[in-house]
């Protein structure tokens, strides 16, 4: 057995293997020493390996999936070792055969079908990446409901599409050095894995296609990606692939690019935590499926660029607002209907069962009549999208027919117990079935009977996994029936029964077993049936699928904008970005939830006043505002109604929001340093149909060097990159460039004092802030007042030494925009030889020698 296994374990040796072992998985060595750490379970051992005990523990199979669970979740991969053969076959090579066993399944992040592995409303995205030619390939898909994508980018672009998808695993060469993205290097496969010729080849060989012309024009970047996961996707089946649709190629300008620093920002998905409480998806997800909250996320992660499709989507939105009865029969009706696509995965890898195939009737009969409701109710005022939506669900009259007729009303999980079938629908199984259960009346009328001749009333007769059928009686009645002319076999003695068998009683058991074996055989072959059934018309489905998915978000958005009082925005291709009565979706039910009212700001970020330059106190709103302007971008174009009387908004082609920050001690880098870092990327990345939020540039240094930063970025916010943009700064020297930058505009976020005690107002107005207000902010966080009355005199100092001497910016109005560089200063051969020292390679006696030195050269400084 052992020698089995290690030749087993020679094949995965980066995973745990679960090694099949009666009604457990087992693991040995190393595995189980991993395994019982992270499972918390006891580590044991067994037999002798080189003369050393081997470790071991174990899981029950029947409960395995929780134990997987939390392996996956701890970053291990799984192998599934199961038995491929009867044991009876094994001993026919001899009495002490080893049943032949095999990995049939490698378990990872990214593979995951099974309902208790998942998250019902997140997608479980599987990605790949390559790079040929110069240009980065992307594929992903989701196993668990067959959705596949591929994308081609420029290098520079793959972190934040990465970021957009978020998937659980990802897949790269293993030669390609690659930091690691979301705090977890890839799974290195071989490079041979993403040749791009290959990867067409597998492409074509999945769909069955001589061409992929049809599904789409795919670069040589993409095609490698998309190879390589299927290469991935056989390995970890171990030859048995998914059902995946279609590829759908997506070009990156087809949706808005946020890089990953601002969807942590906004935190569009996940809160400041990790967790998704607190986010924006978790305020506005009223969807009642969780195929609807998988593509509302993902509508919410990837906001569309085109205008024409942002108004499709709105128009149906639009629809179920208008028509409240038919919203709310939309939602009832969804939230009856069961998740199509994961059943249907599931079924096409070999791991649904009865209860799947009962989501498929369900699912369809829910669609089907969904659809006939949604038709009569919009008559001849059909939204565009609708009608397409509508028009994927169509032809499934014959699957639900032949799924009602077969199946029970509600069908079991697995499919070996049997019972799924109903009455009436096979007539050979119907009569098994009646054998079966006529064997057993007769076992009671046998019991009946052997009471009567015995004289033992307390006589039963019992069936364990053992023995199988048997008479038991209690020990004080069993000397009578130990006589040989009794008839009984005595079979078993415990110390407080007897067990014993009879001839009648074996003729019984075997017809009752073989008419039971022969009703689950004809069972099985019925499920074998109707599986091959519904995979046929698996692309239907499918579709139909991400219909009731597209209904359920476009009715969930009109619950939520009719609740909350949210409007429609216009959406164009123009520059324009004006908002009436703003609001912070997040913030507002945090207000709310409080009883706190939330006061509504406006924004016009038109051509003559794109940019705005927001001074104000801490704790007055400004990062609060900035946030909620570029939230209400991202939710029109995602095809949501906005918190906000009304907004007029040209499309947003990429978003950067530069609103706090924290170490990367991972990367070793400092606040200062990863606020340049993203400063950066947005000066080099954004275009003049970005959207830009920047909050406190430069604060993480010296004052002059703050503010000599601020000063230059926002000027190049203005003249070089003229895009839309909201500057938050404490930096009030800033406000001297009004008369200078044509597009800048002030406001402020007004506050009062009173009784000397300062009050936030949250509103925000024209006009700049004529003070910080700091002292006041640090003496409501509670500062000693020695403290704050100490910081008051400071500060009167320092006031009135820039009074006297012009102030921080005094000289800074002279300077032009981006004045060609001043000249370089004369060498310096000081700093000349010190640059040129190797430190780690001095003796000592040369680290003498050139001090020195350098002593020489400071004198004759």
């Amino acid at each position: 057995m052992m020698a089995q296994y290690l030749g087993i374990k020679a094949g995965v040796p980066d995973c745990l293997l679960f090694y099949r072992m009666g009604d457990f998985y087992e693991l040995f060595f190393d595995d189980a020493v991993a395994a019982s750490a992270t499972l918390d379970i006891a580590l044991t051992k067994r037999g002798l390996h080189l003369g050393a005990d081997i470790p071991m523990c174990g899981v029950p199979v029947h409960s395995s999936e929780a134990y997987l669970m939390r392996l996956i979740r701890a970053g291990h991969r799984v192998a599934i070792a199961e038995q491929i053969e009867d044991p009876a076959a094994a001993k026919k090579r001899g009495s002490k055969s080893v049943v032949a066993r095999a990995v049939v399944r490698v378990v990872t992040p990214g593979t995951l079908t099974e309902d208790a592995l998942l998250e019902a409303r997140s997608a479980n995205w599987l990605a790949s990446v390559a790079q040929v030619g110069g240009m980065a390939g992307l594929a992903w898909c989701d196993v668990s409901t067959g959705e596949f994508r591929t994308l081609a980018c420029a290098p520079a672009a793959l972190e934040p599409e990465l970021a957009r998808i978020a998937p659980a695993e990802i897949i790269a060469p293993a030669d390609w050095e690659i930091p690691g993205w979301f705090g977890a290097p890839p799974t290195p496969r071989p490079a041979g894995d993403f040749d791009s010729l290959r990867g067409e080849a597998r492409l074509k060989a999945q769909f069955d296609v001589a061409t992929l012309d049809g599904f789409g024009s795919f670069s040589r970047a993409e095609l490698a990606a998309a190879g390589a996961l299927l290469a991935y996707l056989g390995v970890a089946g171990q030859g048995r692939m998914p059902l995946l649709l279609p590829p759908l190629t997506q070009p990156p300008a087809g949706h808005m690019a946020i890089d990953a620093a601002t969807r942590a920002s906004l935190e569009l998905a996940r809160a400041a935590d990790g967790g998704r409480a607190g986010s924006l998806l978790a305020t506005i997800d009223r969807t009642v499926t969780g195929a609807g909250a998988r593509l509302l996320a993902d509508d919410l992660a990837a906001p569309l660029t085109d205008a024409a499709a942002i108004g499709d989507r709105l128009d149906l939105v639009a629809w179920f607002v208008g028509d409240s009865t038919t919203r709310s029969r939309t939602r009832g009706a969804l939230k009856a209907a069961p998740d199509l696509s994961r059943a249907l995965s599931r079924l096409a890898l070999g791991r649904g069962g009865p209860r799947d195939l009962g989501a498929i009737r369900d699912g369809l009969i829910a669609a089907t009549a969904l659809k006939t409701q949604l038709t009569e109710a919009a008559a001849l005022d059909l939204p565009p999208l609708l009608a397409a939506t509508l028009g994927n669900i169509a032809g499934h009259g014959e699957d639900i027919a032949a799924l009602a007729r077969a199946l029970v009303a509600e069908p079991p999980v697995d499919a070996a117990s049997g019972g799924f079938i109903v009455a009436g629908y096979d007539a050979a199984l119907d009569e098994l079935r009646a054998a079966s259960a006529d064997g057993r009346q007769l076992v009671a009328a046998l019991e009946a009977r052997l009471r009567d001749e015995t004289g033992v009333a307390a006589l039963k007769i019992r069936h364990n996994n053992v023995l199988g059928y048997h008479i038991e009686v209690a020990a004080r009645h069993a000397d009578p029936l130990m006589r040989p002319d009794s008839g009984l076999i005595h079979r078993q003695t415990l110390a407080g029964v007897v067990r014993f068998g009879s001839v009648e009683l074996g003729a019984l058991a075997t017809r009752i077993a073989q008419a039971g074996d022969h009703a689950l055989a004809a069972e099985a072959a019925h499920f074998e049936e109707l599986v091959a059934g519904v995979l046929t018309r698996a692309t239907e489905i499918a579709r139909t699928a991400a219909a009731l998915a597209r209904l359920d978000v476009a009715s969930a958005l009109a619950e939520l904008a009719a609740l909350e009082g949210w409007s429609r925005a216009l959406v164009d291709d123009s520059c324009a970005f004006e908002i009436a009565g703003g609001r912070h979706p997040v913030v507002e039910a945090a207000c709310r939830a409080a009883r706190v009212p939330f006061v509504a700001n406006d924004c016009d970020l038109g051509v003559k006043n794109r940019l705005w330059l927001v001074t104000g106190p801490n704790m007055a709103g400004k990062s609060t505002f900035l946030r909620q302007n570029a939230l209400i971008a991202v939710l029109a174009q995602a095809g949501s109604f906005v918190p906000a009387a009304s907004a007029h908004i040209g499309v947003v082609d990429r978003l950067f929001s530069r609103v706090g920050a924290s170490d990367n001690l991972a990367q070793g880098r400092s606040t200062f340093m990863v606020e340049m870092v993203e400063t950066a990327a947005i000066l080099t990345q954004a275009t003049n149909r970005s959207l830009v939020i920047l909050d406190e540039v430069g604060r993480g240094t010296s004052t002059y060097d703050g503010l000599a930063i601020a000063w230059a970025v926002l000027e190049a916010v203005h003249d070089t990159l003229a895009c839309r943009c909201l500057f938050a700064t404490h930096y009030h020297e800033l406000t001297q460039l009004a008369g200078r930058l044509d597009a800048l505009a002030l406001v402020t976020v007004k506050v009062r004092e009173w009784n000397g005690k300062l009050v936030f107002l949250h509103e925000v107005a024209s006009g700049a802030a004529d003070r910080s207000y700091g002292l006041a902010v640090a003496e409501l966080a509670g500062l000693p007042r020695a403290v704050i009355s100490r910081a008051r005199s400071v500060l009167a100092r320092l006031e009135d030494g820039r009074a006297k001497t012009g102030g921080i910016a005094a000289g800074l109005s002279d300077l032009p925009l981006f004045a060609a560089a001043p000249p370089p200063p004369a060498v310096d051969a000081l700093r000349v030889r010190l640059a040129a020292i190797s430190p780690d390679l001095l003796s000592p006696r040369e680290a003498l020698d050139l001090i020195y030195e350098l002593r020489a050269l400071t004198d004759r400084a």
